[in-house]
């Protein structure tokens, strides 16, 4: 267990642990850089050692931002700073969360959170009575992923067998399970907000000719004004899953805005600009002020 290096004397130290430098990792280098910080940035695939101690490569800091690409090493690596006393953020519990969109929808349900319906199959025959259940059109997802990838709308029952087939053939952790959701028919568009310190400082909608709306797929990104119902929403779900700098996706719906899935690991390339809110330099600030408390040794903040 190491003993925090702040004790308020100094300039806190943050350490940004991040897969190559992406266009988000430089927006929130040059934030960072603007602070009164010393400040780090470290490729997860250097960092190694032994679990007994603080993984090597990665300087002894006050606080560390985790962004590594995989969810995998994200969580494993939070995990192994946060047994070591280290402040993460995200915890590794709530990049855990949100990674797994069963346990996503759990933790929103056990909190009231507005959320679409979800239900989860075990095996390819459980798959379709929970199908029949729902009923067509719906969407298969995996329990882990992102971008929209291996996300299917699913019209019928000869779909959904060719579907959970494939999925039993390729196996692995991602089909393990299936996790379905009735079908939303948003007219190609849903919403994006941004949770920093537990306010919803912007938000978006994501406009696509497809159904599926991810920018990672073409969408285009415009600005939303952050109205209180949409703020309270999105708060509550990041509240929901423990995470305190969050982007929380919803569908706008003749029942009012339902959450769809809470990131982890928020991108924001796209929304800087089309919102005119500096989100990474809220999230550079929020993170200085969690580096600049006091800490007491050995302690692990959530």
């Amino acid at each position: 267990m190491y003993t925090p290096p702040n004790d308020g004397g100094r300039d806190p130290t943050v350490v940004l642990v991040s897969t190559g430098i992406r266009t988000e990792e430089r927006m929130l280098i040059e934030a960072f850089q603007r602070l009164d910080v010393e400040f780090h940035v470290v490729d997860d695939r250097t960092v190694h050692g032994s679990l007994a101690a603080w993984p090597l490569g990665i300087p002894i800091a006050d606080v560390v931002l985790a962004r590594v690409k995989s969810h995998w090493r994200n969580v494993v690596l939070a995990r192994w700073l946060e047994a070591h006393g280290a402040t993460v953020v995200n915890p590794a519990r709530v990049l855990d969360t949100c990674g797994d969109k069963a346990a996503t929808t759990l933790a929103l349900m056990g909190e009231g959170v507005p959320t679409l319906p979800a239900s989860l199959a075990l095996s390819r025959e459980t798959g379709g009575a929970v199908a029949q259940q729902l009923g067509f059109p719906l969407v298969v997802k995996p329990l882990v992923g992102s971008w929209g990838r291996l996300v299917g709308r699913v019209n019928d029952v000869d779909a959904l067998e060719t579907v959970l087939e494939h999925k039993e053939a390729v196996g692995g952790s991602p089909h393990a399970a299936t996790y379905l959701q009735p079908f939303v028919d948003t007219q190609g568009m849903d919403l994006r907000a941004f949770v920093v310190g537990g306010k919803c400082i912007a938000a978006i909608e994501r406009h696509s000719a497809h159904w599926r709306t991810n920018t990672a797929l073409g969408a285009e990104a415009v600005g939303r004004e952050v109205e209180p119902d949409l703020a309270g929403v999105a708060e509550a779900a990041a509240s929901a899953v423990g995470g305190s700098i969050v982007a929380v996706d919803l569908f706008e719906t003749e029942d009012g805005l339902l959450v769809n899935e809470v990131n982890g690991t928020m991108e924001f390339r796209n929304s800087v600009a089309t919102t005119g809110v500096d989100i990474p330099g809220a999230v550079a600030n929020h993170v200085l002020d969690l580096a600049s408390t006091p800490r007491v040794a050995g302690a692990c903040v959530a």
